[in-house]
């Protein structure tokens, strides 16, 4: 598939009393995007964490709010499974905790495909309320997605402002980076937002954020949500001069649609007007000459031991369907 259409949800979390109301409301926001002729539709970071708002006792605490979200997982995939299918549409659901294989609980973002197929992305760096309130685990590796509009990479919210997770999703092929995102607050918004086109420009590729919207007392940590969506590219060729092909409505309910030419990525990174993909490795060679003291000669030292100790997930890509 060449020419495409992406929706970007901004996504209110919202009190809904039942899992049944809570279905209700992601089939009506499918359908609207399906109805708009979106091929890829992507939900928001934790956009499945408003389930626990129909219990008080989870909701009110950080720990049973977890569990009662993950205690519904296989419900919440299928449900997005059997949308793919019917509307024949690529889903990112709303991320979700999730227990890996090594017993963690992780921030877990699953991408589900028209021929039933799906593969995930866990957010590999926490921030500091996820490791240090909620107790929740980094992922151990990166992952990219074949599917029909392109080969994906995921970089869950805080994930985007490092540059080697993206890069490597890139280096794996990948044209289209998704940016499930949840901020609450503006500086929180931007610091993602400026993260994202950091990504599409390094990559020259596409990357599109979703945020979470508005206010949600009842629920810790997602009481206030702020942002807009956004598709950005590098700024080149067919792209608006300040790299955004479409930028949502601020705080306000909403899907953000936009068409993209999945070849333009190939132009970009072949013949665009800098080849910041091709020259990335160049950046590594350089060595700074200079009058070194004894006190900046240490601190480099610091720097390179603390890198080196500091290695992220090789990227895999086997298929990565399961």
């Amino acid at each position: 598939m060449t020419d495409f259409r992406i929706a970007a949800a901004q996504y209110p979390i919202e009190l809904l009393p039942t899992y049944g109301a809570w279905e209700i409301k992601i089939s009506r926001w499918v359908w609207e995007a399906a109805e708009q002729g979106a091929q890829l539709l992507l939900f928001p970071e934790y956009a499945a964490m408003e389930l626990a708002g129909g219990d008080p006792d989870a909701a009110a605490d950080l720990q049973a709010w977890l569990h009662h979200v993950m205690a519904v997982g296989e419900r919440i995939d299928e449900l997005h499974r059997h949308f793919a299918i019917h509307y024949e549409v690529t889903i990112l659901g709303g991320s979700r905790p999730c227990r890996d294989n090594r017993g963690l609980i992780v921030n877990r973002a699953r991408l589900f495909c028209p021929d039933g197929s799906s593969g995930h992305q866990d957010k590999i760096v926490m921030t500091r309320f996820e490791r240090e309130t909620w107790g929740i685990g980094g992922g151990e590796a990166i992952h990219v997605i074949d599917t029909p509009v392109g080969r994906v990479g995921i970089t869950i919210c805080y994930d985007a402002e490092f540059p080697l997770i993206a890069r490597a999703q890139a280096e794996a092929g990948a044209q289209i980076i998704l940016v499930p995102s949840a901020t609450d607050s503006m500086q929180g918004f931007w610091r993602v937002r400026i993260g994202a086109q950091a990504r599409a420009l390094e990559n020259q590729c596409y990357v599109v954020q979703a945020p979470t919207v508005g206010e949600a007392p009842w629920l810790p940590s997602l009481d206030e949500n702020h942002g807009s969506a956004g598709i950005y590219g590098p700024p080149d060729g067919i792209t608006p001069d300040n790299g955004v092909f479409a930028f949502g409505d601020l705080n306000r309910p909403q899907w953000l649609i936009a068409d993209v030419r999945l070849d333009q990525v190939e132009l970009w990174r072949r013949d665009g007007t800098v080849l910041p993909f091709r020259h990335w490795p160049e950046q590594q060679v350089p060595l700074l000459i200079a009058d070194r003291t004894a006190e900046w000669a240490m601190a480099m030292s610091a720097v390179r031991q603390q890198c080196a100790d500091s290695s992220y997930p090789e990227p895999i890509f086997d298929g990565i369907f399961e």
